[in-house]
């Protein structure tokens, strides 16, 4: 296996046994299941952390305001379909996110 990309080294060798031929493509086809997983591991990861970080947001936001989380989150949904946050606390949500990324 190539340590690099995770991808079977396989060597085609006229001697090699039909038994053995089904030994690597059983190795190989369990390869490319782990490797899949191992990307739905890491959408899933990075998907938390973005759900990780809207919570907080949120939370920051509705203790700033002092206005109720469940009033709060209302209108993010809405500013998230229409683009349009409620004027009591636009600009809150930023100040949650941080400076901008360059």
């Amino acid at each position: 296996m190539d340590p690099q990309t995770l991808e079977p080294t396989v060597r085609h060798d006229a001697d090699r046994s039909p038994e053995a031929d089904q030994v690597v493509q059983a190795q190989s086809a369990q390869i490319d299941d782990l490797v899949s997983r191992l990307g739905q591991l890491e959408n899933a990861v990075e998907s938390h952390a973005v759900v990780d970080q809207a919570w907080n947001i949120l939370r920051e936001t509705s203790t700033r305001t002092n206005i109720e989380l469940g009033h709060v989150a209302g209108p993010v949904d809405t500013w998230g379909r229409t683009g349009r946050l409620a004027t009591d606390i636009q600009g809150e949500p930023s100040r949650g996110l941080g400076p901008p990324r360059t």
